[in-house]
């Protein structure tokens, strides 16, 4: 068996800059109000409360984007709303519980000075984005899928 080979320095250092934005982005989804008027948890453009525009692909085609609900996704989990995260956007709700775990996994890989549990930073996180956009693209083909089948508008 291999052993896991010590990290540079500037790995280390990137280990912890990333889990520091991990933070941030966390904290804005805790900082955001992910819930109608009405109490309902919110499907999608949370991230409005941003000063960010609406998805372009939303209005010019009435149809989501593949990441359409993944701030309010986030948002959703960080306020402790799984079901509602869930149907915001269920790959969301992945990326933010890989996230969530990412912070503490980069804390002890950096103070061991070795990736825990990974040989290779460069497979695993080729693996992983190869992953996640997959689940993306395919969560996004079952809605478009759904509205098609359902022969109307796609609403959130």
């Amino acid at each position: 068996m291999d052993a896991i080979p010590v990290l540079r320095v500037g790995v280390r250092g990137a280990l912890v800059g990333l889990a520091g934005v991990l933070v941030a982005v966390f904290v804005t989804a805790w900082k955001l109000n992910p819930y109608n008027p009405d109490g309902s948890a919110r499907s999608l453009e949370t991230h409005r409360q941003l000063g960010l525009p609406p998805c372009t692909f939303y209005v010019l085609t009435g149809l989501p984007c593949p990441s359409c609900g993944m701030t309010t996704s986030f948002s959703l989990l960080i306020h402790g709303d799984p079901v509602g995260s869930l149907r915001a956007n269920s790959v969301g709700t992945l990326l933010a519980l890989a996230g969530l775990a990412y912070i503490p996994w980069s804390l002890i890989s950096f103070l061991r000075k070795r990736a825990l549990f990974i040989h290779s930073l460069d497979r695993a996180l080729c693996v992983l984005v190869l992953v996640f956009l997959g689940l993306m693209l395919l969560r996004w083909s079952v809605v478009l899928g759904l509205a098609w089948w359902g022969g109307t508008p796609y609403r959130f």
